[in-house]
Formats: structure tokens, sequence, C-alpha cells
């Protein structure tokens, strides 16, 4: 049976007689002058033309004084039509020297061979890399930790995948595009923070040796955001990367790109508006629909968004009041929703449960059986008015201060984005942070911290504003595979070839 390292030796001889023929395997210029979209597109037009394209081998036949080689470039695929009279460095005969994978230029006039097919009737080949190791076939690499781990190869044996990272790029550009469009000014904002926050996760922490202090990875680009509206900006957003420490599943991975934008003199109501807007503008511009089928749901974004508010439905579906809650009450629905779940027999998850209905609070909690219903909604809606205590950093609603202006659009079992009117009272922004800070210190890793720096921003006056975030979770969602599907390099464990 051949190896992986017998094909690799073989090509690694063919490597040598290459460079013994004074032949470069490795140049470092291309001559092309046409992209192999632009023959296939405009074949009436170009017939004739003598043209140099480039790409990887994808097939190679050879018979003697005739040869057919199909390139890949990032366009498209073409074939090579190749006879004894090719002119340079390369014969007919030291076709034997090529595989598949390899990089080659070719010289050549365009039309159509005698089955049809349009062709390079090809004068000269140069080899521009020679690949060491075979891609393998499309029906050999499905094994999805050797395609996350090889994610250039996946790439390659499943174009699919290479196309959706484009979708991914066309998603973000939208979202700039919308933004920018509407006055907002874009402005990276850093990563290490002395003091992170502005979401509830698990901080990664490293060490700047330069100052000798340990320093976070930001969770979320908020509070560096609103201290531009403090410095008299009006309309900003950043799209970064932001880290959070947490498991890896089909919604989260712990390294993901994400959103924000704040806008001053301006409320949940106007955020509703603006980002139920840009939601279509992107799904459009990256999907060209508004209707979806994901995760076994139908979905159309093409109406006017309902707002349902938050306590109305934790009443509705589990006759939990969440400003009086009745933490036993909480404690039997997230356990019975376990034992009818296909983890009930998993030790592990039951232990790790018991341990959060004794230690969460009753605000985790109620977030927690939230988090039941949220994953049964189509959606698409708008939740508002969550209470108090679930968030830290929005301003309350005056004629029902248990609850805030804040808002997430529900879509397909999932919340694709997070808005409210922003808190900018530094007297209450700090009790606040206090009772965060309590709640970290009684071990909720995920509260967040006392940002003294950020009250003192507020104290010297930051305007009133709607600030909304989201990730690439969307992205995701709406393309309908999980985090690791839908990033180009997911986070896999080191393992050593």
């Amino acid at each position: 049976m051949t190896t992986l390292a017998d094909y690799r030796n073989e090509r690694i001889k063919k490597l040598q007689e290459l460079k013994a023929r004074g032949i470069d395997p490795y140049p470092a210029k291309s001559f092309r002058d046409t992209k192999i979209s632009e023959i296939l597109d405009d074949f009436d037009q170009k017939q004739g033309q003598t043209v140099t394209v480039v790409g990887r081998i994808t097939s190679i036949r050879s018979f003697g004084k005739l040869a057919f080689i199909k390139i890949r470039d990032y366009t498209g695929e073409i074939q090579l039509f190749i006879k004894d009279n090719l002119a340079g460095d390369f014969t007919i005969k030291d076709i034997k020297l090529l595989d598949t994978g390899d990089f080659i230029e070719a010289n050549g006039t365009i039309d159509k061979s005698q089955t049809g097919e349009i062709s390079v009737f090809t004068n000269s080949i140069r080899i521009l890399t020679k690949a060491l190791r075979p891609l393998p076939g499309r029906d050999g690499f499905t094994n999805k930790e050797e395609r996350f781990r090889r994610r250039y190869v996946d790439m390659n044996v499943n174009l699919e995948v290479r196309e959706r990272m484009v979708r991914r790029s066309k998603f973000w550009q939208a979202t700039r595009d919308f933004m920018n469009a509407h006055g907002f000014i874009e402005i990276n904002t850093p990563v290490l923070e002395l003091t992170t926050g502005g979401a509830d996760a698990t901080p990664f922490v490293t060490h700047m040796d330069a100052l000798d202090q340990d320093y976070y990875l930001r969770i979320s680009h908020e509070l560096p955001l609103k201290r531009l509206l403090g410095a008299g900006f009006e309309k900003v957003y950043d799209i970064g990367p932001r880290f959070r420490n947490e498991g890896v599943d089909d919604e989260h991975l712990p390294e993901h790109i994400a959103f924000e934008s704040y806008a001053a003199y301006e409320n949940y109501e106007d955020g509703m508006k603006l980002y139920e807007e840009m939601i279509k503008y992107v799904a459009k511009e990256t999907w060209g629909t508004l209707q979806f089928n994901v995760g076994g749901f139908t979905v159309d974004l093409d109406q006017k968004w309902p707002r349902i508010k938050y306590a109305d439905l934790l009443k509705e579906k589990y006759n939990v009041d969440v400003f009086n809650p009745d933490r036993e009450q909480l404690k039997k629905i997230l356990l019975d929703d376990f034992n009818n779940s296909a983890d009930k027999n998993d030790k592990a998850a039951r232990k790790s449960l018991e341990h959060t209905l004794e230690v969460a609070s009753d605000a985790r909690l109620i977030d927690a059986v939230w988090k039941l219903i949220r994953k049964t909604s189509a959606g698409p809606y708008w939740l508002i008015e969550e209470p108090l205590s679930l968030s830290p950093l929005a301003k309350v609603v005056p004629e029902n201060p248990v609850v805030t202006q804040r808002f997430h659009p529900i879509i397909a079992g999932t919340e694709m984005g997070n808005g409210y009117s922003e808190l900018n009272d530094p007297l209450d922004q700090l009790e606040r942070f206090k009772e965060q800070q309590a709640m970290r210190d009684a071990g909720d890793s995920e509260a967040q911290m006392l940002d003294q720096d950020f009250v003192e921003m507020l104290e010297y006056g930051m305007p009133p504003a709607c600030g909304w975030g989201n990730s690439e979770r969307n992205f995701w969602l709406l393309e309908g595979v999980s985090g690791r599907e839908g990033v180009p390099f997911p986070i896999i464990k080191a393992k050593a070839d």
C-alpha cells in the first residue's frame, strides 16, 4: 500500500530532478495576464487570443505526444491541451515531473477541443510551485477533525467551504457599508485591557513583560467605544476579534469576530429601527434573500418584527415572576428540562447542572430559563425590557424602573444581537458595578468587573446613547453551519505529524 511518505519521497525526487536541470521550482514571479473566468465567461471574444494563465493542477492525463492538464485558479478551472511542440524549459516528456497540486503557468491560444471543451492550446509551461504532498480526493477528506486541522486542504477539496468564507467577507463588508452610509465612523479599540467588561463572560488573562503586569483579552468592544462618546464622537463602531474563555459549541467560539456600535442622542427605540434595517440589509447583500430555513426553523425576515416583553414571555411560558422569583421553581424547571433532554444520562453534565443550581444567582437562573424559551423560538421578534439584574449597563424604563431599555432580536432559536439605551449616570453605574463585583467575588466568573476608570469618564459626562452589538454567530446561523464550520481556521488541539 502506497503511503503519504511514499508519495512525498517520489515528489522530492522530481523536485531534485527539476533543480538538476536548472529549473527553479519556486520562482518569485508569474507572468499571468488573464484569469480563467475571463476566458470561460467571454470565449467568443477571446477565441484565438494568446494568453498566459496560472493555476493549481487538478488532473493530468498523458498519452505519449499528447497531454491534457486541468488547472484551477481562484476564478475557475480550464483544460490545457498540450502537444509535443512545447517551447521553453518543459517538453512533453517532462510532464511526468508534474503532479496534481503543483502550481504552473501556461502560455497558449484559446480555442475548443474536438469534444467542444474550452481549452488553452499550450505553447509553453513554467512550474511555479512544486507540491510535495498530494491533495486528497473529495470523498477521502470528510473527517471533521482533519478538515479543521488542514483547512487549507479542506478549501481546495471542498470548494463550498471557500465560498462560505467569501460570504463571510461579504457579511462584514455589508455591515461596514451600512454603518458608513448612516454616518458611523469605524475606530479600532484595544484588545488588551487592564479591566475588561461590557459582557457577562470569563476573560482570558495574559502577561505583558514590558510592564510586568497581567492584562485581559477583551470580551467586548463596549467600554472603549463608549469612552469615545465621552470624547466627543457621536456615531462610532468597531469590528474585530473578542475573546471569551468558554466552551466550544455550535454557537460559541472562544475567539470570534464581533461588531459593536454606539450612537449619541439616540435610544433603544431608535436602535430597534436602525438595526432591524441593518440585519435585513446585510442578509440581502450576503445571501440575496430574506427567507431562510435554518436549524429546523423557517424564518422570514421580510416583515416588521413584533416586540415582546421579557417578563411577559416567562410568565406565559413557565408562570415565572421575574420580579419576585421563586428559586425552587426555577431550579425545578431547569432540572425537568435536563431530565427530558438527550444528556439526561450524562453524569458529568448532571453534576455541572446541580452545581449551577446551587451556586448561581437568581438572575442567572432566570436567564437560564429564558434560554429554554429562546431555543424553541423561530422569530423574528424583538425581546425587550429585561430585568435590571440582567442588564448592568442599560438605562431603566422610566415607567417601570425594575426593567431596562434593552433589546434582542430573536431569530431561529438564538439572540442575534444585543442593544440598549446606555446608562450614563455615573453614580448609578458605580452601584451596578459594585453589585456585579460582589457577584464576581462570590464566585461568578462571568460577572462584570468594577471599572473605576469608566465611571470616571462618566463623571466628566457622556451623552445619552444607544448601543448595539452582534457577532459572527449571525453569519453562522443564517449560513446554517456551526461556529467551527463558519470560520477559516477553527481552534483545535495541537497535533504533530
